[in-house]
């Protein structure tokens, strides 16, 4: 099936409607007798291709994410076009990547997110959470995000690698220009992907991927000749270690992964608790035995990160609907954590949701997300800080959105206390 022009899901101005239009679209997708074929957009200076078929219902992203042999995430799966070397050798990382390469280096990654490293964290996290919300009572409420959401992840992670806090606002600074490539207040790319605006907006895209990949590279090198036993002289040293450039790639990875994800799952929870004052009391009248599945309901609801990109590597048939090799297929996790197969009431906000198969994490298979247990845990310490120094904290106005058809964020979120 092609694109008719009421459901197109491919120019960058669809996915600045609002929200419950966007989520009728992909209702309205999830009918169709066979996912829809999407027409790609071209973008100066880097290209395009045909088209992608859209993946939206619940049963195609899970087997698809479960079968990388055939859905493969090489040549790129965080891009729709193919990314130009210039552009790979700061966004490529290991989830662009297969097995037996993407195996390894998951293998070495995977020390950062052992349960001894993440139980030595907790402390760290409920101390970073009660000194942000020490700072927002000092200056009293305005940006949640700002202020609130966006500061711990990015804390978080700088501590893991070891970079100073002096840079962690640019660290931010570059990592909303790195996820807010297609959002004219951050690159200055207009919709329409004008040559003189999208050059631009290259430009800035290219500095941060550079000044980030040259931070991690930097600290590599310090590791290496002197070792503290912290996360990057576990990434560096050893018999299987890291590379320069595998570092950097790495460390704008979990900064932009890693930090997004949290900030806005953050941002939307404040929203979602405001307008359903209900599950907020229910959550508060045993936090512990409920924030699990609060934080894992607000990350099905909100769907952080609305899709990746699979190339198929054979001819192959996924639940009865055939496609080529060389095919493109994009997994809309937002559509799969709303599919009505699977969900009672999806678009309920639910906190006491079980089972809750939701796919906010990226779906089964080797590139399901590695730091999702330390995510929720992050969403819990926040929660648990917020609400307990601050019972009367809501949003005070609506949100402002990312323009972007990979985030679901939100860049600006008035607040009071």
């Amino acid at each position: 099936m092609t694109l008719s022009a009421d459901l197109d899901i491919s120019q960058i101005p669809f996915w600045g409607l609002p929200q419950a239009d966007r989520l009728e679209t992909f209702r309205r997708l999830r009918r169709l007798e066979r996912p829809l074929f999407v027409p790609e957009q071209t973008v100066p200076f880097i290209g395009g291709g045909p088209g992608y078929h859209a993946l939206v219902r619940h049963a195609d992203v899970t087997e698809a994410s479960r079968n990388a042999a055939v859905f493969s995430s090489e040549p790129c799966s965080n891009s729709i076009p193919d990314m130009p070397r210039w552009l790979s050798v700061y966004f490529g990382s290991m989830i662009n990547m297969d097995d037996p390469r993407h195996a390894r280096l998951r293998r070495i990654v995977s020390r950062a997110f052992t349960p001894r490293i993440l139980s030595k964290m907790e402390e760290d996290l409920a101390r970073a959470a009660a000194e942000i919300v020490d700072e927002a009572i000092e200056q009293g409420p305005g940006d949640f995000v700002a202020q609130v959401a966006a500061r711990l992840p990015v804390r978080v992670i700088c501590d893991m690698m070891g970079i100073p806090p002096k840079f962690h606002d640019l660290v931010l600074r570059r990592t909303n220009v790195i996820l807010g490539n297609a959002d004219p207040e951050y690159t200055g790319i207009d919709p329409n992907f004008s040559r003189v605006n999208v050059a631009r907006g290259l430009a800035k895209l290219l500095r941060a991927g550079y000044s980030l990949n040259r931070m991690a590279a930097r600290l590599g090198d310090e590791r290496r000749k002197r070792p503290t036993g912290d996360l990057v002289s576990l990434l560096v040293g050893g018999e299987e270690r890291l590379s320069p450039q595998e570092l950097g790639s790495f460390f704008i990875l979990l900064v932009v992964a890693g930090s997004e994800t949290t900030r806005n799952a953050i941002a939307h929870g404040l929203k979602l608790f405001t307008d359903h004052p209900d599950q907020r009391a229910l959550l508060l009248a045993d936090f512990d035995a409920r924030v699990g599945r609060a934080c894992d309901e607000i990350v099905r609801y909100a769907t952080p990160v609305i899709q990746f990109r699979r190339t198929l590597t054979r001819d192959h048939e996924l639940n009865g609907v055939p496609y080529k090799k060389g095919d493109k297929v994009l997994l809309f996790y937002n559509s799969a954590n709303r599919d009505e197969s699977v969900f009672t009431d999806p678009d309920v906000f639910d906190i006491t949701r079980d089972p809750n198969p939701h796919v906010g994490f990226g779906g089964p298979g080797p590139h399901y997300c590695l730091g999702a247990h330390l995510a929720r845990r992050e969403m819990s310490v926040m929660f648990r800080e917020l609400f307990t120094r601050l019972p009367g904290i809501r949003t005070a106005g609506e949100p402002d959105f990312l323009l972007s058809n990979f985030i679901n964020g939100i860049k600006h979120l008035p607040y009071t206390f």
